[in-house]
């Protein structure tokens, strides 16, 4: 039997957790648990839709037993089990992408958030917090032999033929001195009815169970199996019989958390279409959040059937950050991923949980602010996915998210920026671009703030490519006499491009324009290419420059991320509007000069300033650099 060498990174893991890893160490059973039920489920399904399956004697079941004396702990089931390459597969590798960044959560010192481990699907490896040594005995469904894998977490595993009477698989933990607490009934039924009180499988505890004399000896000895879960199927009891610690005692275990949701919704459809569907929304944001191979936080069952985990067209990638369960009564027990993808019965159930998900949301962000902001500083970004790609429910998305402002702390929404708007404003304003301290310093607000206007700070790369296709806000405003909703709209108009300050009031002054036009006129010719225009501006007060862009073109912002993301065949070529102040020292020094070599300095770093004020980078820093420092000395 050859010793076979971890995967790299599986080394380097096992030696995080187990010398990382201190808090909550009682994690560990709940994960063998819960690969145990997967195990249960994954066969379940195969014999109703297997044919090759479909005459297996099965009942499912969780065994788990102790011995103290032997210092071991066991977890059984019945489930699917694993060959000897599967095996191999499954517990000598990792090939999911989180496990590094797992790695670097924990080297960085987030050491107490056992929480992780769940999280990063790493969840066998934590047994190694409570055992020297594993064996895993699993039979394959439908095969013959049996294999043995057995470590002691250091360098490798082995793995050997063996005997096991029928399919699934056995783990067996060798435990440590801090793991022979686990070697106890009470502890391991409270821990089971802590995390896996509601897996859908019996767990069942074989102990011994002593009798004493007079004197305190043990008289006689019975082994006793004790269920130890409910194993009901939660999402289909009524809410009236569920509370609060049930929901959460749930989520925990689906969700592998360690702590509470931050709320959820149980819904029940009848009639025509009828499931039923429980979803959690974690406090934080799972960690592969916006990573393309992400995985599916909402299982799919038939009939309380198992289906699959993995399938992400369960909910819209908008809302990816769900935990939960779908069960439907209407599809067949024997669907298969591809059909999924096309079945109309789970596109009605996607999209009329869509609507009742939004509703919620809605609901809680106007009756409850703080878990509403605590929501939005989690997933706000989704919801503007959302506002992106699902144009049937943008309304919607567009009362839920959430934006910076001039006038307020906090976050704010389009309502009530619509409801401080100055009498006679025609547009919702809105700034994008850099961070949030940059842009509300931006000199293309001075205007705005003069006039006592607000503006929607909106400093995420995504508020580039989402607001504009929103372009108009809607608001209700009432109920006509049929009983239909009466709306109010808005323009949104973008204050980083040219053409948004002529509403703002400000007189059109021929005479400045004229005092101006030699200046603006030597800027231009210095500048050439690099600008698509040179103008005067009316929203300058104390600054001497700023950058905006056609109203046709996309925003500078925009051209230059697209352009970091190696997407410029996706993105014309974009060049800013440079506007200039005419009462500016530095604009009239150009007027009073005729040195080209000094109006040439001046044009361009009025264009670099401008572009540095925006949060941008310059074409040519160094050249900039030399430019300013000439005319500091002239």
């Amino acid at each position: 039997m050859a010793q076979r060498q971890f995967q790299t990174e599986v080394s380097q893991l096992l030696h995080l957790i187990i010398h990382s890893l201190y808090s909550n160490r009682e994690i560990f059973l709940r994960e063998l648990v819960s690969n145990a039920s997967d195990a249960l489920d994954k066969l379940k399904y195969l014999t109703v839709s297997d044919d090759a399956y479909k005459s297996f004697a099965f009942e499912p079941r969780i065994d788990i037993s102790f011995n103290k004396e032997a210092r071991t702990l066991t977890i059984s089931d019945n489930g699917i089990g694993m060959n000897e390459t599967e095996l191999g597969e499954s517990l000598g590798t990792i090939a999911r992408s989180g496990t590094k960044a797992f790695m670097e959560r924990l080297g960085d010192g987030d050491k107490k958030d056992s929480n992780l481990i769940g999280q990063f699907g790493v969840g066998f490896y934590s047994a190694f917090m409570a055992a020297g040594k594993i064996e895993v005995i699993s039979r394959k469904a439908l095969e013959d032999g049996a294999w043995k894998w057995i470590s002691d977490g250091k360098e490798g595993y082995e793995i050997e033929a063996a005997a096991r009477d029928t399919q699934g698989t056995t783990v067996i933990l060798h435990l440590n001195d801090d793991g022979l607490e686990f070697a106890d009934r009470w502890r391991i039924e409270n821990i089971i009815k802590q995390y896996s009180n509601h897996v859908a499988f019996a767990i069942f505890l074989t102990y011994d169970e002593h009798e004493y004399d007079d004197k305190g000896e043990v008289k006689s000895t019975k082994q006793k199996t004790d269920r130890l879960n409910d194993g009901s199927a939660l999402w289909r009891k009524p809410k009236s019989e569920l509370k609060d610690e049930d929901y959460n005692e749930f989520y925990k275990q689906i969700a592998h958390d360690t702590e509470n949701p931050l709320f959820y919704l149980h819904t029940k459809a009848e009639g025509s279409l009828e499931y039923n569907a429980l979803f959690f929304i974690p406090k934080k944001a799972p960690f592969d959040l916006f990573n393309a191979d992400y995985k599916s936080g909402v299982k799919l069952y038939v009939k309380r059937v198992f289906i699959t985990d993995d399938d992400k067209e369960l909910m819209p990638v908008y809302f990816r950050f769900l935990r939960g369960v779908i069960d439907s009564e209407d599809l067949p027990l024997n669907v298969s991923r591809e059909i999924l993808q096309q079945n109309k019965v789970l596109s009605n159930i996607k999209n009329a949980s869509v609507k009742k998900l939004l509703a919620e949301f809605k609901s809680v962000a106007e009756n409850d602010k703080t878990k509403w902001e605590e929501f939005i500083g989690q997933y706000n970004r989704l919801l503007k996915e959302g506002l992106f790609s699902d144009w049937t429910n943008s309304d919607a998305f567009a009362d839920l998210i959430r934006f910076k402002s001039t006038k307020v702390d906090g976050w704010t929404s389009l309502a009530d920026y619509t409801s401080r708007m100055k009498d006679g404003q025609k547009y919702v304003y809105y700034i994008t671009g850099g961070d949030e301290k940059t842009l509300k310093a931006s000199p293309l607000l001075e205007a705005y703030k003069a006039k006592d206007i607000e503006a929607l700070v909106m400093n995420e790369e995504i508020d580039e490519i989402v607001i504009p296709r929103l372009h108009r806000y809607k608001k209700v405003t009432g109920v006509d006499a049929d009983g239909k909703e009466t709306f109010k709209e808005w323009e949104l108009k973008s204050v980083n491009h040219a053409g948004a300050d002529e509403e703002l009031g400000v007189e059109e002054n021929k005479d400045a324009e004229e005092k101006a036009k030699p200046a603006v006129e030597k800027i231009k010719k210095a500048l050439g290419d690099s600008v698509k225009d040179v103008r005067l501006s009316r929203r300058l007060h104390d600054s001497p420059s700023c950058i905006v862009s056609d109203e046709n073109d996309p925003s500078i912002q925009m051209a230059q991320m697209f352009k970091a993301m190696g997407q410029t065949g996706n993105m014309p070529d974009v060049k800013p509007i440079l506007e200039v102040n005419g009462e500016h020292p530095l604009v009239k020094s150009i007027a009073a000069t005729d040195d080209e070599a000094k109006i040439e300095d001046t044009a361009h770093v009025l264009l670099d300033q401008a572009l540095i004020v925006e949060g941008l980078k310059p074409k040519d820093p160094a050249e900039f650099v030399k430019r300013l420092n000439r005319l500091l000395a002239s």
